[in-house]
């Protein structure tokens, strides 16, 4: 990062940020062809951190990720625009958080479940929720694999 003064770098304060952060955004790329898709997301953290996302079946997502499964990911949060005299006073104060790592489609039945209640939590704050079979096998859930990310603030 090329202003250091603006780096996060704490784990815990870019853990505030991915949890209040309300959607994820997924870069994937395909030779010299780069696709952004705007994603609900639950994250994992711990020793082995991991972002979890729901959709459906088939898509462009699926196509790429078929062929490069080494994603970009970046969220953000706290959007505060200020401004001056002049054009060039004006700013956006923000805190956000990109990373790297790779993404798959989770088949396992458990860790399908794990993934959606991950999500659910992220949104709501509860446990405890159960899920139509018949939805659970038309779902996709993507898991995440974070190799590396880094936090800025403004």
């Amino acid at each position: 990062m090329r202003r250091k003064d603006r780096q996060i770098d704490d784990i815990s304060e870019i853990e505030s940020v991915i949890s209040q952060s309300d959607v994820c955004r997924v870069a994937f790329a395909d030779n010299s062809i780069p696709y952004i898709v705007t994603m609900n997301f639950g994250y994992s953290g711990g020793e082995l951190p991991c972002l979890y996302f729901h959709g459906a079946s088939e898509g462009r997502k699926f196509e790429m990720m078929r062929k490069n499964s080494y994603v970009c990911f970046e969220m953000d949060t706290d959007h505060e625009l200020y401004g001056g005299e002049n054009g060039c006073d004006w700013g956006m104060r923000f805190r956000g958080v990109v990373g790297y790592g790779y993404i798959s489609l989770v088949t396992d039945p458990e860790e399908k479940k794990k993934g959606l209640d991950i999500i659910m939590y992220h949104y709501t704050g509860r446990d405890g929720f159960s899920y139509d079979e018949k939805n659970m096998k038309k779902t996709r859930v993507l898991k995440l694999e974070i190799r590396e990310m880094t936090g800025k603030k403004r």
